[in-house]
């Protein structure tokens, strides 16, 4: 529950879970593929496990993944390219501590059960630091490729939390339109807290009510600073009333961070650009508001990525959560 001054504890989860979010602090991670890359462009991939190490020996709190299926070029962003979950095999073998997210995993087009059983694996060998954000998906493009309806996606998206949160029992019972699991049979590997920390991307298509009650935590996106207020405001009310403990909120952000410190904000794509003053000046406005993680993506950077990633080392880290 929330306590009288606003803050609260979060559920303690896995690894990666708890050294991510914690109440009322910002920890700040980073999108991969970590590389600039314009739009419609496909990136290179570049040295993209060795920026990952980069990132986990800076101290960024963790690396978050997509779950592109295709490259549909009116959306003008193909992602990382990989899977997520067999990127995130690799990426456990390469690291120790960083935590390993998918923002977010489209679970309309994927049957629950290979993503029960694949997030448990990746969680079981990255020893417990997946973060899962999970979605409806927003490209109609996709759902006829697999032969899927969009219309009905967020009646399967709320199944396949269900069905997921199900399977990571013992010998699990579940009735839904993706299957019937009657405990007569098990899924293995167990994750390693339980269960999977499910974070609900957006309005994922339910209500502000069942996200507030459903998930271990929301995904929203960058907005001015008045209107983030009233929405974390409102989730965090919402997460009260269904008598759930407190739950973290985090934001994206793109940034093109410039090499003149006090440089002055310019928009850009669900972002800015700026020097690291008014970066820090946000990310502290934004902290105050109640946003626990800030999943930087620096696909519009002009400079020097290893540059860059060492300047957010330097400047920024030290002001927030570790």
């Amino acid at each position: 529950m929330l306590d009288q001054d606003g803050t609260g504890t979060f559920p303690q989860m896995n690894r990666g879970y708890n050294a991510t979010f914690k109440p009322g602090r910002l920890s700040l991670g980073l999108v991969a593929p970590i590389e600039a890359y314009k739009v419609g462009a496909v990136p290179t991939m570049m040295r993209h496990i060795e920026r990952v190490k980069l990132a986990e020996r800076l101290g960024f709190a963790a690396v978050w993944l997509r779950d592109v299926p295709f490259n549909v070029p009116s959306f003008g962003d193909v992602g990382q390219m990989y899977d997520p979950f067999v990127y995130l095999g690799a990426l456990a073998a390469s690291t120790d501590r960083i935590a390993l997210g998918v923002a977010s995993v489209i679970l309309p087009l994927r049957h629950p059960a290979h993503v029960a059983k694949a997030a448990a694996t990746a969680d079981v060998m990255s020893d417990g630091r997946l973060l899962l954000g999970v979605a409806s998906g927003d490209r109609p493009e996709e759902y006829p490729a697999m032969n899927m309806s969009f219309q009905d996606r967020g009646e399967r998206f709320r199944d396949s939390m269900a069905y997921m949160r199900a399977a990571a029992g013992d010998y699990p019972r579940h009735e839904g339109v993706h299957g019937r699991l009657d405990g007569s049979m098990d899924m293995l590997p167990k994750p390693i807290a339980g269960h999977i920390p499910l974070l609900i991307t957006g309005g994922s298509r339910q209500s502000p009510d069942w996200i507030a009650a459903h998930g271990d935590g929301w995904i929203t996106y960058p907005r001015d600073t008045p209107a983030q207020g009233r929405v974390i405001a409102d989730y965090r009310a919402r997460v009260a009333e269904a008598g759930e403990s407190d739950k973290p909120v985090m934001q994206s952000l793109y940034v093109d961070l410039v090499d003149h410190a006090d440089a002055a904000p310019r928009p850009i794509h669900l972002g800015f650009q700026s020097g690291t003053n008014f970066l820090l000046q946000y990310l502290q406005e934004i902290e105050a508001l109640g946003v626990n993680h800030v999943a930087l993506n620096l696909r519009f950077n002009r400079a020097d990525i290893e540059t860059t990633l060492h300047l957010i080392a330097e400047d920024l880290l030290p002001h927030f959560a570790s």
